[in-house]
């Protein structure tokens, strides 16, 4: 009887739970880390550390006094269970806000709680690693970059790695609490780094944020891995990109320093890991998870410099020489105090509102800036430069410069302190190569901006431009041409410096452009001109000449002047003749629709400026023959579209 009325009321109060979710919104964020104790028979001891951050303003105090006791499960690698218990916490803290109320103008009402709880787990020794787990619901409802918070539970857990990993390991412990607020249009910069006491290398990333599956059941035992991530509102939000911003909120890999200028006011959550490497080994991740709260502080006093580098951590990298020229971006302050991160010296700041600063050798310096320092609305903000000269881009080229000619790019960039390891060329025709060494071929000549883009290991990056002339080089031979037998002929080749006519036969000064030739018979005769250029191109054409018995005209029967390029001018061709005295085309009530005394222009088809009547039309030639004879000869030709 005692079982089924234990049923009901758990029942009824799921069912009141379930009703009023809004109840149980207060979870702002967590973490979970360990601590090695000892060793002893069978096992090791371990000490876990919980930390949960409550909304102590909105959240509800029955949710919150619900929070405590905490209930822990451990699972090995196969999901058995190993412990099921729970702790009492052992602190609960106010956050302080992190900000200076006097020097903001309108603070909004903050209040965050942390609860920690420790309990100790004697883990036998195991080939494989364990998972320690705690859920909760719910989270405070007004986080706007995920799906129904209030709604949507927590899961924190940490790893702890088998022995065959490391025999034993203590987690990294982050430095310090999250800041209660940020301002929106204003830098952020937070350290968000960690301590390992086992002098583990660190490394920092943003991941997910983790769900609970179990609703509002306070006493229900945290399920094994794996852990299903919060549902983001997507886009424009996601676990590496959380918040609104410009430059987005991002976090140094090294450092664990994240930075971002939040545009858009609200609540985000925001999860960080830190993993540990020992030996260049990846042994453990611990998550930390919180909210960032971006409001229109209107801080009286904000310290800020810009960026000029692709991260907006690094203010700029100097790759040419050892001085950099500071620009101060504050707003309200009145006087400055720069440090340029020198080590082991105290002569390296400034009160300079714009300072410049030679560093004494290369390397990588902490600058920060502090406006109206020693006042209680001082604000400071620190960015990195990097020292890395000498570097510089260059290169040559080999090659022919001539159309369809492979050019050899050979570079000669020259970096003192870190390898080259990017090459970005822009060959100017729309090809380009990331290679170091490339080769390119122009298939016209022109001329052309080659640009190469270099960068080395520490982030240098530099761009250098020649100008490529390709010549311009067309060999022609000529146009074909039509003689009659017994006459002498100019050949007419173009293009070039040096000329060579093959075969020879029938030709005299073969090896100029303007080679001569006598036929004495009829027929069809090809040639082939070899033409080399002032830079060396080398290109052959070739042309025919038509040997014909007699004297005669060529002389079309139809043309199509229609702007497509085949048959747009009616154009007779004259063989034999010494010159002609007119040419004269007549529409078919005697109209003169054209007259010239060149034939080689020919008549393109109009009238009066006008694009004349399809239809037949006559001509008329005026000629003088080769022995002087006046002679005419008539015709007609058809116009079609």
């Amino acid at each position: 009887m005692r079982r089924h009325c234990s049923t009901i009321i758990s029942t009824l109060l799921l069912l009141l739970a379930v009703s009023y979710p809004a109840l149980a919104s207060h979870i702002i964020g967590g973490e979970m880390t360990y601590k090695f104790l000892n060793s002893v028979a069978g096992g090791n001891n371990y000490r876990i550390s919980l930390t949960i951050y409550e909304d102590c303003l909105h959240g509800s105090p029955e949710a919150i006094n619900r929070d405590n006791p905490a209930y822990f499960v451990v699972y090995d690698e196969d999901s058995t269970r190993i412990y099921f218990d729970s702790a009492q916490y052992a602190t609960s803290v106010k956050i302080p806000p992190n900000y200076d109320i006097a020097c903001i103008t309108n603070p909004p009402a903050m209040c965050v709680q942390t609860k920690t709880f420790n309990i100790t787990f004697m883990l036998p020794r195991n080939h494989k690693k364990y998972t320690v787990a705690y859920q909760r619901c719910c989270r405070n409802g007004d986080v706007i970059n995920i799906l129904n918070a209030d709604y949507t539970g927590a899961t924190y857990f940490c790893e702890i790695p088998s022995d065959l990993t490391v025999p034993t390991n203590t987690s990294a412990v982050f430095n310090n609490f999250p800041p209660e607020i940020i301002c929106v249009n204003t830098p952020l910069f937070y350290n968000n780094s960690a301590t390992d006491v086992d002098g583990d290398s660190l490394s920092y990333m943003l991941c997910d944020s983790y769900d609970a599956p179990n609703g509002l059941d306070d006493n229900a035992v945290p399920d094994p891995p794996p852990y299903k991530s919060v549902a983001y509102k997507h886009p424009p939000y996601s676990y590496y990109n959380p918040l609104t911003g410009s430059p987005p909120l991002a976090i140094d890999p090294v450092s664990g320093i994240i930075t971002a200028t939040p545009l858009r006011m609200g609540r985000y959550l925001v999860t960080v890991c830190c993993s540990e490497w020992r030996h260049g080994v990846l042994i453990n991740t611990i998550h930390r998870e919180f909210q960032f709260v971006v409001t229109d502080c209107s801080k009286a006093v904000v310290a800020d410099m810009p960026y000029f580098t692709n991260d907006p951590a690094i203010y700029k990298i100097n790759c040419t020489n050892h001085n950099i020229d500071f620009v101060n971006t504050s707003k309200g302050g009145n006087t400055w105090l720069w440090d340029f991160g020198v080590a082991g010296i105290f002569t390296d700041t400034s009160s300079v509102f714009q300072p410049t600063y030679t560093y004494p050798d290369t390397g990588i310096y902490t600058v920060k800036l502090v406006a109206n320092p020693g006042t209680p609305c001082a604000d400071s903000i620190q960015k990195k430069v990097k020292i890395f000269p000498v570097f510089f881009t260059a290169f040559d080229d080999t090659g022919k410069h001539c159309p369809g000619t492979e050019l050899s790019f050979i570079d000669q960039t020259v970096s003192t302190t870190g390898n080259i390891n990017t090459w970005d060329w822009n060959f100017g025709d729309g090809d380009t190569a990331l290679r170091q060494n490339p080769t390119h071929t122009y298939v016209n000549g022109g001329t052309y901006n080659v640009t190469l883009v270099a960068g080395n290991q520490k982030n240098c990056v530099d761009t250098t431009v020649h100008q490529i002339v390709v010549e311009i080089f067309k060999p022609n031979a000529g146009n074909d041409t039509i003689i009659v037998k017994g006459e002498t002929i100019v050949l007419n080749a173009t293009g070039g410096v040096e000329y060579e006519w093959t075969p020879p036969i029938y030709l005299s000064k073969f090896s100029q452009g303007n080679a001569e030739g006598y036929f004495p018979d009829t027929g069809v005769y090809h040639y082939t001109v070899k033409v080399r250029s002032a830079y060396g191109c080398i290109g052959i054409d070739s042309m025919d000449v038509w040997v014909v018995d007699q004297a005669a005209f060529f002389v079309p029967t139809g043309f199509s002047p229609n702007g497509d390029g085949l048959n747009d001018i009616f154009r007779p061709i004259a063989i034999g003749y010494r010159s002609i005295n007119f040419f004269r085309v007549f529409n078919r009530y005697g109209e003169q629709v054209y007259f010239g005394q060149n034939i080689k222009e020919g008549w393109d088809g109009t009238y009066d400026h006008k694009q004349a009547d399809m239809g037949t039309y006559y001509w008329h030639i005026g000629y003088i023959d080769r022995y002087g004879k006046e002679g005419n000869m008539r015709g007609d030709v058809t116009l079609v579209k």
